[in-house]
């Protein structure tokens, strides 16, 4: 048997969520070497399509150990490509381009364009430049009218030195997540700056439901797209998507493609919106510059992003096609639990939950009628499996 390393491979890192499960797959049934990277066993190592595990150490806790783990994986005679699944992968990828780049074609932003879209504040300026609409911003320091209904958010999607001088050099961190402001009562300023180690921002709540445009760049030409409309996230106030339904607007194509080619954009790039009940337009949240978790919904809707990325990295003709298929919904089920107890537990916000009877009409009817997963395949059970108890257990006291 020849040495699988030399066989051509792509590099995975291993997250705990489906999108790592979806690469794998797209990778695996094309007879691409897949390598699972990641600091733990995750629902991904247990892939059938997953070739080989490779324990590295986690970007959270040793940045330049992990950098030197994915170089060391990206100088195999074989490699061809490595995926950014997370905010921590992009950020090494990206600050170390130059060393990557004599191994591998970097497909992910400069350093300096990924600055702005993990600098929120930055990344509001860049896209009113862009004539695409953003809610009212400021850094919780500038702050001074409480009166109306806003939330604080991290103003880095990383915390990371280059963006905080406080924080450790070598390590990097989730920021907490959003907090909703009660109108008319000023926050407790030193509770919050303790609770997120720095300035966070304010920002208008927009009120609305969730929307993204997905989109594969290359040096700021769009490779592929497809769009989502969010119905479910983890908490019934939002969050993380649970179950999604691909959909084609005109009006979130124009946005997506208007801050993505403002940014020259290249790599991948899930761009977020709310639209604004109050006026119908799509107001930008963030940027996910890497895979995003929902990558199964595309896939099942005909556009298959990490297949296009593995054909721009080892130099193919991409032979993505522009049409997808509409209203095509893809489930985490093991999500669809979370969100079930988010109901349960009345998660604060400023939206009214379900009763907990129409939650659970909902997702059965969706489940019924959309019966496709994140997860699930008859031919590849066990990340499945491993992602509902995982999730479950992790929410359960």
């Amino acid at each position: 048997m020849s040495d699988e390393r030399n066989d051509p491979s792509a590099v995975v890192p291993a997250v705990q969520s489906p999108h790592a499960v979806t690469c794998l797959r797209s990778l695996g049934s094309r007879g691409v070497h897949a390598i699972a990277a990641y600091e733990r066993p995750t629902p991904a190592f247990r892939s059938r399509y997953c070739d080989e595990t490779v324990v590295v150490p986690s970007p959270y806790a040793a940045v330049d150990e992990y950098r030197d783990a994915l170089l060391s994986l990206a100088n195999r005679p074989g490699t061809r490509a490595i995926f950014p699944m997370r905010e921590a992968d992009v950020y090494v990828l990206s600050k170390y381009r130059s060393e990557f780049a004599e191994a591998i074609e970097p497909l992910w932003p400069a350093f300096e364009t990924l600055e702005t879209v993990h600098d929120r504040r930055a990344l509001v300026e860049a896209a009113l430049d862009a004539g695409v609409a953003a809610p009212e911003t400021a850094v919780l320091d500038e702050v001074a009218d409480w009166s109306s209904e806003q939330i604080v958010k991290a103003r880095y999607a990383l915390l990371a030195d280059d963006y905080v001088p406080a924080a450790r050099p070598e390590q990097t961190a989730v920021p907490t997540a959003v907090r909703y402001l009660e109108p008319g009562v000023e926050p407790d300023r030193e509770a919050i700056l303790e609770e997120m180690n720095h300035v966070p921002l304010v920002q208008a709540y927009v009120p609305g439901e969730e929307y993204a445009f997905w989109a594969l760049y290359d040096r700021g030409e769009p490779v592929a797209t497809c769009q989502k409309h969010q119905v479910r996230g983890e908490s019934y106030a939002g969050g993380t998507s649970v179950y999604r339904e691909t959909t084609r607007i005109p009006e979130l194509e124009a946005a997506g493609r208007a801050l993505l080619d403002h940014l020259e954009w290249h790599g991948f790039a899930s761009v977020q919106f709310k639209r604004d009940v109050r006026t119908g337009e799509f107001t930008l949240l963030e940027i996910n510059p890497r895979v995003w978790v929902s990558v199964a919904c595309p896939v099942a809707a005909g556009i298959d992003f990490p297949h296009y990325y593995w054909q721009l990295a080892t130099g193919e003709s991409v032979d993505a096609t522009r049409e997808y298929e509409t209203g095509v919904g893809t489930h985490r089920v093991g999500g669809e639990l979370v969100y079930l107890l988010s109901v349960l537990r009345t998660d604060d916000s400023f939206v009214e939950p379900p009763s907990l009877g129409r939650a659970t009409r909902d997702v059965v009817s969706s489940l019924y009628d959309q019966p496709h997963s994140d997860y699930f395949t008859l031919d590849d059970p066990l990340p499945f499996l491993s992602d509902v108890t995982d999730k479950v257990a992790a929410r359960i006291p």
